[in-house]
C-alpha cells in the first residue's frame, strides 16, 4: 500500500532552526503577524489535505489517465472534487497578495505546500503548479484592466492558467517559434499558433483557462528578440468560446493523470502582456517560479520514495543480518533494513532528501527576503543568491528525485517493478522533471555561463561567503568542528575550480559548456554539505532528549563520509575534460 505523510517535524525544524524564519518574519512589515505556531497550523492542514485527499488518488489517477473526446478532456475520477477542496481550503491563495484576495503568506510556506502536493500526487498537482508563476507574471507585466479582471480569479482558483511556449520545431530554442499575433483596432490581437506539450491545456477542473502564449508580431526581429507574450483566454467575457482548440493529449511514460495537450489557436483573441518583442522577459517571471516548483517536484519524489522504502524495509524479512542492533533477538530472517546494503541506501535517501529540503526552502525564503526585507542592500543580496541557486534547485533536485526513486525501487526488489507497490510510478513520474521547464543541461549552462562566469563571479562569491560563515560557526560548536573544516576546504576548492574554468575558457571557448553539467552537480553536492553542517550545528538547539537531535548529527556524519566525496570526483572530471573529446563521433 502506497502512503504519504507530510514530514511535518522536519519541515518545522527547517523553518524554526535551520532558517530561523520567525525572526526574519518579525522584521518585515508583510509578515510581522506570522509566527511559528500559525505556520505550523498551515503545514498541518496542508499535510492533511495531501495525505487524505490527494494521495489516495495518485495510483488510481495513474491507472485511469485522462479521457479525450471531441476536443474535451476529462480528468481521472476524484480530481474535480479534490480541486474543489483545494480552492475551498484557500490553498490557491496562500502566497498571493491580500489586495488580490490572497492570504499574503510567505513563499516559504508555499514551497512546503508544493513539496507536499507533488509528493502525494504529481499528476494532479500539474494543473495547479503554474498558477502562482502566472499570477506573478501578470502582476508584474499586465495592463491594469487585465490585473483587475483576472488576478482575483487566479487567486481564488476560479481560473487556471497555462504556459504555451513549445512548438513542434521550437523546444528549448524558442527563437525558432512561428506563432503569429496580429494587432486589431480595439487594442487586442489575433493569435495563430500550434503549441504542444501544454500541461493542463484543456481539463474539467475550472470553467475557464488562461493561456499565456509566446508569439511574434508582424515585422518582429528574428530570433528570441522578436517574441512577445499574449494572454489568450479559453472563454471570453461574453461567455463565448475563444478560437482555441485542443487537438489531442499525449500518452506518456509518467504523470498520466496530467493532461499534456496539443493546442491550436486560430485567430484567437488575446492581449499583449508586457512590452512588444520582450515576451521572454515577462515569461521568465513565470518560468523562474516554475523552476523552483519543478525542483520541489524532485524533493517530493525523493520524500515519497524514502518514506515507502523505509516502511517496506522494516517489514520485509530476508536472511539473517551480519550484525544486529543491541537488544534485537536472533531469528532466521531479519528485516532488510538491518542489512548493510539496504541501510546505506536508506541513509542516502534520508541525507539527500532532508538536505534538499533545507536548501530548497532556503531559496524560497530568499525570494521572500528579496521582496520584503526592509534593507535595499539585503533585498538585492537575497535576489542575487536566489537567482544563482534557481538552476541548481531545478536540475540537481530533479536529478536526485529520479536517482533516489530508482534507489528506493531497489529496496523493494522484484516487488518494486510491479504496479501494486507504486514505487515504479514514482520513478516514471519523476523522469519528466529533468526535461521540462528548461532541460537540466540548459540549467547547467545557465548556471556556469550566465550566473557564475557572466557576472565575474559576484553572486558565486556571495554564496561562498555564506558557506564560509557557516563553516566558521561550526568550528566553534561541539561535535561539528570537523564538518566546519571540511566545508571550509570545499569552499577553497570551489573557488579554485571557478578560477580555473575562467582562465581556460579564454583559450577554449567550448570548455565551460563541456564541464557545465559536472559543475552544477558539484554545486549541488556542496549545497548539501552546507545544509548538513548547519543542520548538525542548529540541532544542538534541540533538547538532548529529542531524537531529532541525534538523527541530524548521525545523518551529517553519514553525508560527509559517503556523500561529500562525490565533490572530488566532479572536480576531477572538470579538470580532465579534453578538447579533442568534443569532436569524437558518438
Amino acid at each position: 500500500m502506497w502512503q504519504y505523510q507530510a514530514p511535518l517535524r522536519d519541515m518545522q525544524f527547517v523553518f524554526e532552526h535551520w532558517l530561523d524564519a520567525p525572526r526574519a518574519w518579525a522584521q518585515t512589515t508583510r509578515f510581522e503577524g506570522l509566527d511559528l505556531a500559525l505556520a505550523q497550523q498551515v503545514l498541518e492542514q496542508a499535510g492533511r489535505f495531501s495525505s487524505q485527499v490527494l494521495a489516495p488518488l495518485n495510483s488510481s489517477g495513474d491507472r485511469q489517465g485522462c479521457g479525450f473526446e471531441a476536443g474535451q478532456v476529462t480528468t481521472p475520477s476524484g480530481f474535480v472534487e479534490a480541486y474543489r477542496a483545494y480552492t475551498e481550503g484557500g490553498w490557491s491563495a496562500l502566497a498571493c497578495d491580500e489586495a488580490d484576495g490572497g492570504q499574503g503568506l510567505p513563499q516559504l510556506l508555499d514551497a512546503a505546500l508544493q513539496e507536499m502536493l507533488y509528493a502525494s500526487n504529481h499528476g494532479w498537482a500539474m494543473y495547479t503548479g503554474i498558477a502562482h508563476g502566472a499570477y506573478l507574471c501578470l502582476k508584474a507585466h499586465a495592463p491594469e484592466w487585465i490585473k483587475a479582471r483576472y488576478l482575483p480569479q487566479i487567486v481564488s482558483g476560479e481560473i487556471l492558467p497555462t504556459m504555451c511556449l513549445t512548438e513542434p520545431q521550437a523546444g528549448s530554442d524558442v527563437g525558432l517559434l512561428r506563432s503569429r499575433a496580429e494587432p486589431q483596432d480595439d487594442g487586442s490581437y489575433r493569435v495563430t499558433a500550434s503549441k504542444l506539450f501544454i500541461s493542463g491545456g484543456e481539463h474539467d477542473l475550472s470553467a475557464n483557462i488562461l493561456h499565456l502564449v509566446l508569439a511574434r508580431l508582424p515585422n518582429a526581429p528574428a530570433g528570441s528578440r522578436g517574441i512577445s507574450l499574449f494572454l489568450v483566454p479559453k472563454l471570453l467575457d461574453d461567455h463565448q468560446t475563444n478560437n482555441v482548440r485542443c487537438d489531442g493529449i499525449e500518452h506518456k511514460m509518467g504523470i498520466r493523470a496530467s493532461a499534456t495537450c496539443s493546442l491550436v489557436f486560430e485567430q484567437a483573441q488575446g492581449w499583449l502582456i508586457g512590452e512588444a518583442n520582450r515576451g521572454l522577459a515577462a515569461m521568465f517571471v513565470m518560468m523562474n517560479s516554475a523552476r523552483l516548483h519543478v525542483g520541489l517536484q524532485g524533493l517530493g519524489h525523493a520524500e515519497a520514495a524514502w518514506q515507502n522504502a523505509r516502511s517496506y524495509a522494516r517489514e520485509r524479512k530476508q536472511m539473517r543480518a551480519p550484525v544486529r542492533p543491541a537488544g534485537v533477538s536472533a531469528e532466521d530472517a531479519d528485516p532488510i533494513h538491518f542489512h548493510p546494503a539496504m541501510r546505506r541506501t536508506l541513509l542516502e535517501l534520508r541525507a539527500c532528501t532532508e538536505g534538499m529540503r533545507a536548501v530548497g526552502y532556503w531559496v524560497a525564503h530568499l525570494l521572500d527576503q528579496a521582496e520584503h526585507h526592509s534593507s535595499p542592500v539585503e533585498r538585492q543580496r537575497a535576489l542575487q543568491l536566489a537567482q544563482l541557486l534557481t538552476p541548481v534547485i531545478k536540475a540537481f533536485f530533479t536529478d536526485q528525485g529520479f536517482h533516489l526513486a530508482s534507489s528506493a525501487l531497489q529496496v523493494f526488489g522484484g516487488y518494486g517493478y510491479v504496479s501494486e507497490f507504486a514505487i515504479e510510478q514514482t520513478l516514471r513520474d519523476s523522469r519528466i522533471a529533468m526535461i521540462y521547464e528548461g532541460s537540466n543541461e540548459i540549467q547547467a549552462n545557465d548556471l556556469l555561463l550566465r550566473k557564475v562566469l557572466g557576472d565575474d563571479g559576484q553572486a558565486f562569491a556571495q554564496l561562498l561567503l555564506v558557506m564560509r560563515e557557516e563553516a566558521a560557526q561550526a568550528l566553534s560548536t561541539n561535535d561539528c568542528a570537523n564538518f566546519g573544516t571540511e566545508l571550509a576546504v570545499l569552499c577553497d576548492k570551489l573557488a579554485a575550480v571557478v578560477s580555473a574554468v575562467r582562465e581556460r575558457a579564454v583559450e577554449e571557448g567550448e570548455y565551460p559548456y563541456r564541464v557545465a553539467g559536472d559543475f552544477l552537480q558539484l554545486c549541488g553536492v556542496a549545497l548539501l554539505g552546507f545544509a548538513w553542517v548547519r543542520a548538525a550545528r542548529v540541532s544542538r538547539l534541540l533538547p538532548d532528549s529529542d531524537p531529532l537531535q541525534a538523527s541530524k548529527l548521525q545523518t551529517a556524519h553519514f553525508f560527509f563520509a559517503y556523500g561529500l566525496p562525490e565533490a572530488d570526483y566532479r572536480i576531477a572530471s572538470i579538470h580532465a575534460a579534453k578538447a579533442g573529446l568534443a569532436f569524437i563521433e558518438p
